[in-house]
């Protein structure tokens, strides 16, 4: 047999690993088009998000119109009166005032009566452990007409770790605004609610300002990762077709 046949033969062999090798090579560099893909669109969440937080504070849209994917993170002013008989309490962590270190405690929902009518949840802030109790941070209580400034959201959906909530306790683990609105009793409730914004120099509690707009944006690095890969495959896979071939033609011309 000559050379040259081996040498086909060594071609042929090649086939199958160099078919599969091929596919895999596809799905390695359609895997880090799609993160740079995605770390455009989260590059422009973030820039919106940023953008309509900041901004100056403007009537939240009506309950029929809410769209999320307009609306959320907008900043919102809105005036009625708290029904403090009716807050509720969401288990929840905050920034300590030690690097690194969280708080446990509550986030404070409070149904707000609208003024212009029907109802909004307002996440007034977070409370430790040991205020749990209205009693105990009665000073922090808002009492009669009063305005909210704040950062409209969706609710918040359970996820698959979150423990379902316990109504008839009044353990919350979400905030699931139908779920409590349904719960307290509350009717012409807006599919949202607003988190308030922070007051400076307050020394009462619940404190508001707890939202982080701190979205991950890790995309390049996945990119880089699967074209890192895709460059890896590439490499040992031309090393392996070498060594095959040249082993071929080094038995077909002995």
């Amino acid at each position: 047999m000559t050379a040259t046949g081996y040498t086909r033969a060594a071609w042929r062999d090649l086939l199958a690993p160099g078919l599969a090798s091929l596919i895999a090579l596809a799905i390695l560099l359609s895997l880090g088009t799609w993160q740079l893909e995605r770390r455009t669109w989260k590059e422009d969440l973030i820039a919106r998000i940023l953008r309509q937080s900041r901004a100056e504070p403007v009537a939240p849209p009506a309950p029929g119109a809410w769209d999320p994917a307009r609306d959320e993170f907008r900043h919102v002013r809105i005036a009625g009166v708290f029904l403090n008989d009716r807050e509720t309490l969401v288990h929840g962590l905050a920034a300590g005032e030690t690097p690194g270190r969280a708080l446990q405690g509550y986030y404070v929902l409070t149904p707000l009566a609208r003024s212009d009518g029907g109802t909004v949840l307002v996440n007034r802030g977070f409370v430790p452990t040991e205020l749990k109790a209205q009693d105990d941070r009665r000073d922090g209580l808002i009492e009669g007409p009063t305005t909210v400034t704040g950062i409209l959201r969706a609710s918040e959906a359970r996820g698959l770790f979150v423990p379902e909530p316990d109504p008839a306790r009044g353990e919350w683990f979400n905030r699931d605004v139908a779920g409590i609105a349904a719960a307290r009793g509350l009717s012409e409730v807006a599919p949202y609610l607003i988190e308030a914004d922070a007051v400076p120099g307050q020394t009462t509690w619940p404190r508001g300002g707890q939202l982080r707009v701190d979205l991950p944006n890790n995309h390049l690095q996945y990119a880089f990762t699967w074209f890192g890969l895709a460059a890896c495959l590439v490499g040992v896979f031309s090393a392996f077709a070498w060594r095959r071939l040249h082993e071929s033609g080094a038995s077909g011309g002995a």
